[in-house]
């Protein structure tokens, strides 16, 4: 019986560890593997035979794994050339050693673009090796899939923020002529800054998808300042101007993949609120990774999608043809109730594609998002986990990298 390889890569999420709990708990209840390797640091590790036997993992770090944010494997952003065949053979000598079969990659679309170089060269030179790869990204930007796991667990966690912090912000019983704005992740989508329209509270969101214009944006700021003396503002941060430069002060920097490493649109957007004289305070508050980490605020929803998601990668792996694949899920409506319908699709389909906010779902001039887009987010957000709680706070597994 040959063995299985799980890592992780890119950014992580509140949920990314249940969907590699679910790989290890799906080799548990049906043994495919002999052993279920964890890669550590992603294909950086992988490269450097940084391997660990997660096998016989208990039940008891099995569940407190699903609850615990960041990569418990580890990550990395190291990109494979296509044209460049060293690590491709390096990745081979390593698995060969350990017999190991097959190698699931959770991660975002860089991740799938992995999967899908890996299973193209596999297939193109004959090597018996697969590559399977399970999705996530806090940002739901990828394709095919309805929602990408992470999503909702930020999405849950950016409307409890909205709704805390827009009671504090009306606190006085007097206009303060101040505007709060809070900046959330998303590069290239808009999802998870139109999330929280959800709670009533936002006054304008500016998303990627739609171009930003100054104009504009003021004088729907003064709009609101003049009618009520208050305007909560929430901006991704990938908001751009029509010639594509980003709003944010950080668009000068590129990570491994070329990204535009980005973070301070909310504090450009204060500057240029406060330089215009439409109001003489603002406050900002940036979610940052915070959106991505914060797992006592997991959607029920999401951290079980999470972890179905690694045992459906694990089922349909007993399959030997099985390669070049991504699972995911897509939505469908059973007894007038939300339900995910577990999928397969090549991983070509995923990567390199960006899945953007429907132009349609946005209103004019920053003033939130339609019906469509509450009907989208309302059941990814819903429920709760019982959480094991230690001390006070969540138990967390100790990060397997750092043993």
């Amino acid at each position: 019986m040959a063995n299985c390889l799980v890592a992780q890569s890119g950014g992580p999420t509140t949920v990314i560890n249940a969907s590699l709990a679910g790989v290890v708990r799906a080799n548990q209840l049906n043994p495919v593997y002999e052993h279920v390797y964890g890669g550590l640091n992603g294909i950086e590790g992988i490269l450097q035979d940084r391997l660990y036997d997660l096998t016989n993992m208990s039940e008891y770090e099995n569940r407190v794994l699903r609850q615990t944010p960041s990569s418990a494997l580890g990550s990395c952003r190291y990109k494979l050339k296509r044209n460049d065949e060293t690590d491709y053979r390096k990745l081979v000598e390593i698995m060969d050693k350990h017999d190991i079969e097959i190698m699931f990659y959770i991660g975002g679309n860089d991740s799938m673009d992995t999967v899908d170089a890996l299973s193209q060269w596999a297939k193109a030179n004959n090597v018996a090796k697969r590559f399977v790869g399970i999705p996530k990204t806090v940002d739901n930007d990828l394709m095919v899939i309805d929602h990408c796991p992470g999503f909702a667990s930020g999405a849950k966690f950016a409307n409890q923020v909205v709704n805390a912090t827009w009671l504090d912000y009306h606190v006085y019983d007097k206009k303060r002529n101040e505007v709060f704005i809070l900046e959330t992740m998303g590069r290239d989508a808009g999802w998870l800054a139109g999330s929280t329209v959800v709670t009533g509270r936002v006054d304008l969101v500016i998303l990627p998808e739609i171009n930003f214009d100054k104009d504009v944006f003021l004088a729907q700021v003064k709009k609101c300042m003049d009618e009520t003396g208050y305007c909560y503002v929430v901006t991704s941060e990938g908001a751009h101007y029509a010639d594509g430069t980003y709003v944010a002060a950080g668009e000068s920097k590129n990570d491994l993949f070329g990204h535009a490493v980005l973070g301070g649109a909310a504090s450009v957007l204060k500057q240029m609120i406060l330089d215009a004289g439409v109001a003489s305070r603002v406050k900002v508050q940036d979610l940052s990774t915070a959106a991505r980490s914060s797992n006592f605020a997991q959607s029920l929803v999401d951290v079980t999608e999470a972890f179905e998601l690694g045992m459906s990668a694990h089922m349909r792996s007993a399959d030997p043809t099985f390669t070049g694949m991504v699972v995911a899920h897509q939505r469908e409506t059973i007894d007038g109730r939300y339900n995910a319908k577990f999928i397969a699709s090549p991983a070509e389909n995923f990567a390199n594609y960006v899945k953007h906010v429907p132009v349609e779902w946005i209103k004019p001039n920053y003033e939130g998002l339609t019906q469509e887009f509450y009907d989208y987010i309302t059941p990814l957000i819903q429920g709760e986990p019982t959480l094991i709680m230690e001390n006070g706070i969540p138990a967390t597994v100790v990060p397997y990298n750092m043993r």
